[in-house]
């Protein structure tokens, strides 16, 4: 049977890339340290296993290899609030980049057919419009910096010693299993956690940024079946929906689905990118058409889903390691 190790497969995108290689016939071994994911976002299935871990182990990482014929790994475990990244600089790297190597050392020593990665289109930074994957990345936040120099390790690895790579770059993904009650990352989540608490949207700016909202099944389902396409060896492909809202559109489409008017706090423009979407001409063409499946459809998918777990309570980031500039709205405590 073919094994995978799936790391961040407790989490959002983690635990549904478990599910379709389970679905795939696959025996698939979790390493999930739980900061950001759920343990009953775990698949329950007889070739599922579960290992309470951090990538950032280097023993425990290799004893995994050891124990275990890994064929393929699924790289998505990380600490992905891109905002926050400037802020927690040497976190960040250790969790995003350190850790990304020790996975990689090992699947070069065993062997392992495929190193599939999970990256971002912060690795683009304020690239033309659309983004596409010829362009030159030039990140300009940590975590989009720490994203694409495990690309350019893969890459490296590969050139020495062989190990096969897929990168992917999806974007502003969601969908059930998110962490609705993370504060610091995924709006969709952040906007309906609010609005099940009874309070104001929160959004950065004046809400006319831009970003392509994908349903998870759009980026999910390629993930996990790469491994089955030989052309997508070795070669990196955007992925996500194709088509831009404002976020203040996106607060409309998200309050509709839950009966009630946009009541927005608008707060100071946070460091980020103002319009980011990408071309995934490139991805249609070597895993097919998209699942079709629009904001407004998947906003219901993922409300119905929100409204059965209910509303949760966000946890404090407890290691701000520069508390310059943070943005309002997030409330940190800190120390300094």
């Amino acid at each position: 049977m073919t094994t995978s190790l799936i790391t961040g497969g407790a989490g959002f995108i983690g635990s549904h890339v478990a599910k379709h290689c389970l679905a795939m016939g696959h025996k698939v071994i979790i390493l999930d340290d739980l900061s950001g994911g759920f343990e009953d976002y775990i698949p329950e299935n007889e070739n599922a296993s579960f290992i309470l871990g951090s990538i950032t182990d280097a023993e425990l990482v290799k004893k995994i290899f050891l124990d275990n014929k890994i064929d393929y790994v699924y790289h998505l475990a990380a600490y992905a609030a891109e905002g926050l990244s400037h802020f927690i600089r040497s976190f960040n790297y250790t969790n995003n980049l350190t850790g990304s190597v020790l996975l990689i050392n090992e699947a070069v020593k065993h062997k392992v057919k495929c190193f599939v990665f999970t990256s971002s289109i912060a690795v683009y930074g304020k690239g033309q419009l659309p983004m596409t994957e010829e362009m030159v990345p030039t990140p300009e936040d940590p975590y989009g910096i720490s994203k694409y120099a495990v690309e350019l390790d893969l890459k490296a690895a590969h050139e020495m010693f062989g190990l096969n790579y897929v990168v992917f770059r999806p974007h502003n993904v969601y969908g059930e299993n998110q962490n609705i009650g993370d504060k610091y990352r995924n709006v969709i989540g952040i906007f309906m956690n609010q609005i099940m608490q009874g309070k104001q949207l929160t959004v950065f700016g004046d809400g006319t940024q831009t970003r392509a909202f994908s349903y998870i099944d759009d980026v999910a389902i390629p993930i996990a079946k790469c491994i089955n396409i030989p052309e997508s060896f070795n070669e990196v492909f955007n992925i996500g929906a194709d088509k831009p809202f404002t976020v203040n559109e996106l607060a409309e489409v998200v309050c509709n689905e839950f009966g009630v008017k946009p009541n927005i706090n608008y707060l100071s423009a946070r460091n980020e990118v103002m319009h980011a979407y990408s071309s995934h001409a490139k991805a249609h063409r070597v895993f097919g058409a998209p699942t079709g499946i629009q904001l407004a459809e998947g906003i219901k998918y993922m409300a119905d889903w929100a409204k059965k777990v209910g509303a949760r309570q966000s946890k404090e980031f407890g290691n701000i390691e520069i508390t310059e500039k943070l943005p309002d709205g997030w409330n940190i405590k800190t120390s300094n």
